[in-house]
Parts: C-alpha cells; structure tokens; sequence
C-alpha cells in the first residue's frame, strides 16, 4: 500500500501539467469487439449485421478508436469463409450454417475499419472448441475426425495443447487468414491452457507420458505454448512479414510471493495457472506487442492496476505495450484521493502516457463505448482520445519511411494525390495522414490537433463545416505504421 500511495503522488505531481497538453500523435487506442455469448449477431440479417457493425464503428471511430480487434475465431470456427472450420454459431446462431445471403464478415470489418481509417486485428482462441457442456462442434469439424487430440475439462471441449498435430493445424489456420486477408494484425487473448475449476486437474495424461520426455510436467505444458507461440510468429512473418502478432494476457505473470521479478500483487498468475510465460515471448521477440488485460481498478487490495502498470512498464523487452483497460470497472471506480474525480478514467490514460515504455490502451467491451456507459464514449471525445491518433510505428519490423506523395490536388472538397509505387513490398504506401494548418501557421506533423484523419485510399474529402484558409499537408505511412519523411502540401481557401 505504500508503494501505491507513492504512485498516486508521483502521478498528481506529473499530471499537473500534462494534463492541459495535446494528446500524443502516435498511441495505440483500441477496442475489443467479441461475438462469443453475444446473441444479436444471430438474430440480425445479413443487412442488418453489417448496419449494426458500420454504427459501431462510426461510434468508436468517434471517440477517439484507430484500431479494433475483431473476433473471428471464438471456439475453433470461423466468421469468415474457411474451409478448414465451420462457420460459427455465433453469426448464424447454428453451428456450421453459413449465412444467407453469403458474406464475409472479417473481409467486411477489414474494408470498413479502413474506410474509417482504423486498424483490424484478427482476433484468435487458440484451443477452445467449446464454451459449455451441451454444445457440440459442428458436421465437418476436425474433431470428428481426430477425436483423441481433444480433450474435456469441466465440460467443454479443447484442443490438447501438447500434441503437435494441433499446433499444426492451429498454425495453418493462421496461415490461411494472413494469406487470404488483408489483416493489420493476428491477436490472441488469455485463453491458453484452461483457467482452473475447482483445483480439477487438467487431464492431459496421455500427451504427457507421449511427449513429456523427462520434462516437470508444469514446464513441458509451458513448452507447448511456447512452441505454439514460437511458430505463429514464424508463420504469419514468412508470409506477410508486416502482420503483426499481438497477445493479450491476464494482467499478472507472476506475484512477487512466487518469484523476486513478479508483481506485487496476490492473483492468479499467467506462468503458474495458464502455463503462459508471456515475459519469455517479447524477450525472444515472438510477438510484436503485449497487451496485459489491467482491468482492475487502480486501488484494488490483491491486483492494483495501477501497481501493475509500473511492473508492465518495466517488462517489455523491447516490444510495444498497451493496457487493457475494462470499461465498467474503470467508470464505476472513484479516483484515488487527494482526486475527487467519479471515475478512474483520466487517471488510467495519463498514466500510461508518462510511463515511458506503453504506448496505448484498449477498450474491454468496445460494446461498453458504444453504449456509451457513464459517458465514457462523451468523454473519450471531448478529452483524452479527442484528436486523431496514428498506431504507433514497429520499428524492429521495418524502420525505412516510406516515400512521401506527389500531385496533391482539391476539387471542390476532395483532396487527390498519386501513390509513389515500389517493389519493395515493406515501402508499400499503406495508408495516408491528412493535416490541415490555418493559413500562416507552420506545418508541423508533429502537432496531433492539426491531424484530420487517416485514409487507406489516395483521396480524402474535408469536412463540410471546413471554411477558411488553410494549408493542407498529406504524409505516407507504410505497413509498419512508418511515416514519410516529406509532406505534399498545398494552399487552400474554403
């Protein structure tokens, strides 16, 4: 508790000012849309599904989001067309029926994220068939065919995470989505081995006596994962070397109690309970970033998440860091004194931005936004997330800027420009940054308030409210999220 109380006096003191500044140019906001367990999907049409999705994501891309993370695989099935699993049940609200009419719906969320100018992370469970005990995988699924690589525990149906054929297969799915999509990222949650129930042991016996080769049988289960880790990673780069890779783990790896390097915390811990030794994963630079499900409120006595976010900080090996915040928990909670502040909002987004190794935050439900729960959405806009922000840049995948654009034009409202092509796959322009500074005002890409908006096409259209003059300035990104060093620009009067 007195460490606490030292964090939330550093923070008041840093604050002080921050918290009149712009927000950064660069951060990672984004915002978790699941489709396990959420009915609606299944008792939409096809057209209503995708009125439903564009709303949520006009909504979200309004309060501040540039990147969603779209689940398209909650229990080995698919919300996109696959033919290596059925169609999920939560789309269709039957196992295995594909929709009708026919669509795709992570094609669908890929083309409209980018309309918007937002990411789309395809979002992953790697060894979850089940949910519950009476459902029942559907016609054609794997494993009817290979019914002695899955195993049950407390009811529900799972991938046996130690035997290599699964692994496999696991890595062709992620193949076939990298290959066939135009994805800006592969995200994988907690979900690895099983939370525990009840202290039942996971009754993997079989692979253990098969595969275990003399190995403790807590470290041969870590293995499995990071093997399974190890070749995604070697997968989705051997294709398109510009997805990355992301993870999102429980918020705690381990309590200090179990190891000197852990948190200060008393909660279930990724390494001991999930076999999940995360920490492992950015130091041999497997994954492109790590975003630790902080859910708790700041002041919570067995898991702060304030605690937790100094800890994180410290651990990220190189590797991009962004905070998993829970919607509900985060405005229910009132800050800490000496703030008389009604939630923990605030203070959760300025400390992740003086901390100096996290670069954002991800909403826990986007759904939670959308409905704009205690004015969280209200105050996203008007506030912390109220300016454009670019996805930070993964300067280990590609560090060249791309080039700049050429023959900048307006007509009436609509601003062109022409690509500069390359061969080099890594330099592809991407995506497009459009400024705007009044009249007289130096152009400095550097200032996150002059950002318009980002656009994956080479035209962008000024709002209609726009009026006055201005200089207009229209940078490159590439895959990596680099910036082009030079801006076209051009003088305009509205």
């Amino acid at each position: 508790m007195k460490r606490l109380i030292t964090y939330t006096i550093l923070y008041f003191l840093a604050t002080a000012v921050s918290i009149l500044a712009e927000n950064p140019k660069r951060e990672f906001r984004g915002a978790w849309m699941h489709v396990i367990g959420q009915s609606q999907y299944a008792n939409m049409t096809t057209e209503q599904t995708q009125q439903y999705l564009c709303s949520q994501l006009d909504k979200l891309r309004n309060a501040g989001v540039n990147a969603i993370i779209f689940q398209v695989r909650p229990q080995a099935d698919a919300l996109y067309k696959s033919n290596l699993e059925p169609w999920s049940r939560y789309l269709t609200g039957t196992a295995g029926k594909a929709p009708n009419p026919m669509w795709d719906p992570l094609n669908f969320m890929i083309d409209e994220c980018h309309k918007r100018g937002m990411e789309l992370h395809a979002w992953l469970n790697p060894y979850r068939v089940t949910s519950s005990a009476k459902q029942v995988p559907a016609e054609g699924h794997i494993y009817h065919k290979y019914p002695k690589r899955f195993i049950r525990y407390d009811g529900k149906l799972y991938f046996d995470p130690g035997q290599p054929e699964n692994r496999e297969f696991i890595n062709k799915v992620v193949a076939d989505i990298v290959t066939r999509y135009n994805v800006d990222a592969i995200h994988m949650d907690d979900y690895f081995y099983p939370y525990p129930v009840n202290k039942k042991p996971f009754p993997d016996n079989a692979s253990y006596a098969k595969y275990g080769k003399g190995m403790k049988l807590e470290d041969w289960r870590r293995e499995n994962v990071n093997q399974l880790i190890k070749e995604l990673n070697a997968t989705i780069k051997s294709i398109k070397p510009w997805v990355r890779f992301g993870i999102s783990p429980f918020g705690v790896w381990r309590n200090k109690s179990s190891d000197p390097r852990g948190s200060d915390t008393n909660a279930l811990e990724n390494y001991d309970a999930l076999y999940a030794d995360v920490l492992l994963w950015t130091e041999q630079g497997w994954v492109d970033y790590m975003l630790p499900q902080l859910y708790w409120e700041l002041d919570h006595p067995k898991a702060s998440s304030e605690v937790l976010a100094y800890w994180w900080d410290k651990n990220t090996n190189g590797r991009h860091m962004y905070y998993g915040q829970a919607v509900e928990w985060t405005m229910n909670a009132s800050d800490i004194a000496p703030s008389n502040n009604p939630t923990q909002l605030d203070h959760k987004i300025a400390l992740t931005r003086q901390l100096e190794n996290v670069q954002g935050n991800c909403w826990w439900p986007g759904y939670s936004v959308t409905k704009n729960y205690k004015g969280v959405a209200d105050s996203l806009a008007n506030n912390r997330q109220s300016t454009v922000a670019l996805v930070p840049a993964y300067s280990w995948i590609d560090s060249i800027a791309p080039e700049g654009v050429t023959h900048l034009k307006l007509d009436e409202q609509k601003l062109t420009w022409r690509k500069v092509l390359t061969s080099d796959l890594m330099q592809v322009q991407r995506a497009f940054v459009v400024y705007a500074f009044p009249k007289g005002a130096k152009v400095d890409l550097e200032n996150s308030t002059a950002i318009l908006g980002v656009t994956y096409t080479n035209s962008y259209t000024l709002p209609s409210h726009m009026k006055g003059e201005y200089t207009i300035a229209v940078t490159a990104l590439d895959a990596a999220n680099n910036e082009s060093n030079t801006a076209a620009t051009l003088e305009i009067k509205l």
